[in-house]
């Protein structure tokens, strides 16, 4: 029988490890409080995806702010179009996930949580209202939040801001 070799990310140390799942709670927490209070979502399943990689991974170009916010723009921008032109079936999605891939990378704004933002259009079948809210808006705050979050922890995000 053939043995597979398993491949290891290196350990993290124990505060980062740590300020990566506060951060999440924090960034997530904070959407859902301002959606509880104001009444407008701001919330939706990939940006716990997203989190992953702000708070896990801030030094990742798929972490940078014009990639967070642009990938999931472009990528429900695509799910809003190709549902109004096609059916609501499997093959569908599937044509929408693989253009939003294919316009992110086009665009240069690659966010692999976004990926699951024509899912989320094909299921929900919102209106174009979506894309600023929860898309646009909780894009944006998740940014904000982990800018801010990362000040605090001394950790350079994002890594292009300006001097």
């Amino acid at each position: 029988m053939r043995r597979f070799i398993t491949l290891h990310q290196p350990r993290n140390d124990m505060r980062k490890t740590v300020l990566a799942g506060l951060g999440g709670a924090v960034a997530i927490g904070f959407l859902g409080f301002l959606t509880f209070s104001s009444g407008h979502a701001l919330l939706m399943a990939p940006f716990g995806a997203s989190c992953v990689l702000l708070f896990s991974l801030p030094a990742s170009p798929l972490s940078q702010p014009m990639n967070v916010i642009g990938g999931h723009v472009v990528s429900t921008l695509v799910g809003l179009l190709l549902r109004l032109y096609l059916p609501n079936e499997w093959w569908a999605v599937a044509i929408a996930v693989g253009l939003a891939i294919s316009f992110m990378a086009l665009l240069r704004v690659t966010h692999p949580p976004a990926g699951a933002d024509p899912i989320i259009v094909f299921v929900s079948d919102p209106g174009f209202a979506f894309l600023l809210l929860p898309v646009l808006a909780g894009a944006v705050g998740l940014v904000v939040i982990a800018a801010a979050f990362h000040v605090t922890t001394s950790t350079n995000y994002p890594l292009n801001k300006p001097s």
